[in-house]
């Protein structure tokens, strides 16, 4: 079936970010399989997230179909085009349905997205992770691929305004090779070498960020353990329960 939404959707995407002037250095694309399906896995840290990491796939001529909140499905403006371009609703009193819904994606030989953390990390360090990324690679048969985000939560993120201003802010983007997947493992043991991974790629996506806090009234966008004021993985977890 012809994509009608998904790509022009792309499009606007894109002139967006050149209108914003962001500046991308994104490395690891010829991870993403041509054909076939796959688990896309990246950390969250802005609520744009979904767009760059789509943007990973497009080299490879690939859509990528996220799943998200059943919340963004019901709104007027995106629920619409969440619909349209085939992403996949979570409604988290009955998750097993989007479970279902994502393993028939990847075996029909799409591309799932996946925020293993669940939501937005406000100390923009990596939380737990849940086991569904892993366990759809493992039943679908399909690779696992690690992936990292940093910048993006400079754009709009969780507790702080929308910078939508022309900034200049660089994003970096790393996807890394597939994550081993067997079917024989425990989920949760494939779940902790993803987040090893990603947390790798984390940390190399943040030594190739080229810009540092301006000063003292900049530093929110920086976890803790770089030097930043962003909240400690602890007082963030606090917030996340309140």
């Amino acid at each position: 079936m012809a994509e009608l939404v998904y790509p022009p959707v792309i499009g606007i995407a894109r002139t967006m970010f050149k209108a914003l002037d962001l500046r991308f250095d994104i490395k690891g694309t010829e991870n993403i399989p041509p054909r076939g399906g796959a688990v896309l896995a990246s950390n969250h840290i802005g609520y744009l997230d979904f767009v760059f990491c789509g943007l990973t796939a497009r080299p490879a001529k690939r859509l990528v179909r996220f799943m998200a909140k059943e919340a963004v499905f019901r709104h007027r403006v995106s629920g619409p085009l969440m619909r349209a371009m085939k992403h996949i609703p979570v409604d988290r009193a009955a998750g097993m349905d989007a479970y279902r819904h994502a393993l028939k994606s990847l075996r029909s030989g799409e591309i799932v997205g996946v925020f293993p953390e669940a939501t937005i990390s406000e100390s923009f360090t990596l939380k737990s992770f849940k086991s569904g990324a892993a366990r759809l690679a493992q039943e679908a048969g399909v690779p696992l691929l690690p992936m990292a985000l940093w910048g993006t939560q400079r754009l709009w993120t969780k507790g702080h305004k929308r910078d939508m201003g022309r900034n200049h802010f660089p994003i970096t983007i790393r996807v890394g090779e597939p994550v081993e997947a067997d079917p024989a493992d425990h989920p949760d043991k494939v779940t902790d070498r993803l987040r090893s991974r990603v947390q790798e790629l984390l940390e190399a996506a943040q030594r190739a960020y080229p810009v540092r806090p301006k000063g003292p009234d900049d530093t929110w966008w920086m976890p803790a353990h770089l030097g930043g004021t962003a909240p400690a993985p602890r007082e963030a977890a606090a917030l996340d329960r309140r």
